[in-house]
């Protein structure tokens, strides 16, 4: 036989063994399973058994439980029951015992009202026995005086009214001679004192300038060709040129001074350097813009400086300069502002008071009118805004705010910027006002001390300062005469706006005549 045929011979029993001993292990360990799974449903069911039995046991506890809470819980709320029935009972008691009490009030208190009724009629028939007896007490006083109950009134009253207007009029009159002559004597020194310590010059300015011409010539070649000079010139500074028949003259108008100061300094180089086009024109106004505007810097520096003001906003200080071309009735406001600051400061040292913070304020009063053309609102309010703007403090905007009355003055400070403010613009020769405004002043002057009555004619004297008032002396006695002054003074005060102070004189005259024949 050959070799492979013993090798697969070899083969074929390891195959046979193989699967013998295959099927051998399989149902060795099939039985081997089968009898671990026996063994494991009898440890389940002794489990399942004694689980059954615990849970038999603890239902049991648990239900024992539950009937001793039950029965714990029954027995306090029988507790509660009953506490809260015997509060029951005692609130029944006590309201018993309020209404028992509130019967018994009310009782007493009819019985009281009827003592109150009883003792009501009685004060009534006294009232009517008072009244007839009154009545009668009065017919009798008529009878014996042979006047009237009117008529005695009357005449009473008559009696009272003129001894109290007497003691009224005499009591007003030594306070206030009293008082004038502590004030007067006190304001005098103070404001003397510090006008004759101040030398401020003044100067009077309008609203228009007038610039020079060398010829008349020069008007045609500053109107140019179809007027295109005049209208670039116009709008590049924003003011109006009056070209009219005044000889080797051009009017320069408008409002804001700036802007006519810079239109007046380019007209003048213009003419000066003779190129007039609208290319010339323009530069020029430019370099007349930063002119002016180098000059507002400098005049600036130079207020402040003379001042004697210490860390001033540079924009305060421009705008400072910018009042050196407004004016207010004619007056220049720098140079105004300039003497305020001075006197401010002047009588903040006679009365001890911060002489640099008086400095400061009077200064810095009038700043508001350096913006008025530029923005809206009074000079007062934009005064405000820039001084709260640029950090000032809170006494200098006080007395920005109080020197026309627009608040209440309360710090020396602010009454010092009034009165010094007052003093530069009433000083003579200070202001000038338009004529027909000056003219209705003194009317309204006159029609306001006529409106009186006892008032015979009224004359307004010393432009507008003084208003002489002659009454009619058998419709006013001396004594009416101080208060007819003080309501005369105080409704002068109340519908006219006037700088400084009026004088209300009054003049009451008896004349007798005879004839010797």
């Amino acid at each position: 036989m050959p070799d492979w045929s013993i090798w697969i011979l070899f083969a074929g029993v390891a195959v046979i063994l193989a699967v013998v001993s295959f099927f051998l292990g399989t149902s060795h360990r099939r039985k081997s399973a089968e009898k671990t799974i026996g063994s494991a449903e009898d440890e389940a069911r002794r489990i399942l058994n004694d689980a059954m039995k615990l849970a038999e046991t603890k239902k049991k506890e648990a239900l024992l439980e539950a009937k001793d809470e039950i029965h714990q819980l029954r027995q306090e709320t029988d507790k509660d029951l009953r506490e809260r029935r015997s509060e029951v009972q005692r609130q029944e008691r006590r309201l018993q015992q309020k209404e028992e009490t509130l019967d018994r009030k009310i009782d007493h208190m009819e019985e009281k009202e009827e003592a109150i009724n009883q003792k009501s009629k009685q004060v009534d028939a006294r009232l009517e026995e008072a009244e007839r007896i009154k009545k009668s007490q009065m017919e009798l006083l008529e009878r014996i005086s042979g006047l009237s109950a009117e008529q005695a009134k009357e005449q009473l009253l008559q009696v009272l009214d003129g001894s109290l207007q007497h003691e009224k009029a005499a009591h007003v009159m030594a306070y206030e001679q009293q008082f004038k002559e502590e004030a007067d004597q006190r304001a005098r020194e103070l404001v003397a004192h510090a006008i004759q310590r101040c030398a401020a010059d003044h100067s009077s300015e309008v609203t228009v300038s007038v610039v020079p011409l060398p010829n008349d010539e020069m008007k045609g070649r500053i109107i140019g060709r179809e007027g295109r000079n005049i209208r670039a010139l116009e709008t590049a500074t924003g003011v109006d040129l009056i070209i009219d028949d005044t000889p080797e003259a051009i009017t320069l108008s408008c409002f804001d001074p700036v802007r006519r100061e810079i239109a007046r300094v380019a007209l003048e180089k213009l003419i000066l350097d003779g190129r007039i086009h609208p290319a010339r024109i323009e530069e020029t106004v430019n370099k007349a813009r930063a002119e002016v505007e180098a000059t507002i810097k400098k005049e600036g520096e130079r207020t402040v400086l003379e001042a004697g003001i210490h860390n001033l906003h540079p924009e305060l200080v421009k705008l400072l300069g910018k009042l050196r071309y407004r004016t207010s009735y004619g007056q220049n406001v720098l140079n105004h502002s300039l003497e305020v600051c001075f006197l401010s400061g002047l009588m903040a040292a006679e009365l001890g008071e911060d002489v640099q913070l008086a400095r400061r304020a009077g200064l810095l009063h009038d700043i508001g009118k350096a913006l008025d053309h530029e923005m809206e609102g009074s000079h007062i309010q934009l005064g405000v805004e820039v001084a709260r703007k640029y950090k000032e403090s809170e006494a200098v905007i006080h007395a920005i705010q109080a020197h026309h009355n627009e608040v209440e003055p309360k710090t020396v400070i602010a009454c010092l910027v009034q009165a010094a403010d007052a003093i530069s613009a009433a000083r003579p020769g200070a202001r000038r006002e338009n004529i027909e405004n000056y003219i209705k002043r003194l009317e309204k002057l006159e029609e306001i001390a006529n409106s009186f009555e006892g008032v015979e004619n009224s004359f307004a004297i010393q432009a507008g300062r003084e208003i002489r008032v002659i009454v009619r002396p058998d419709a006013v006695s001396d004594d009416q005469l101080v208060l007819l002054a003080h309501d005369i003074a105080q409704q002068i005060e109340t519908n006219l706006e006037y700088p400084g102070q009026i004088k209300v004189n009054l003049i009451r005259e008896n004349r007798v005549i005879d004839y010797a024949k």
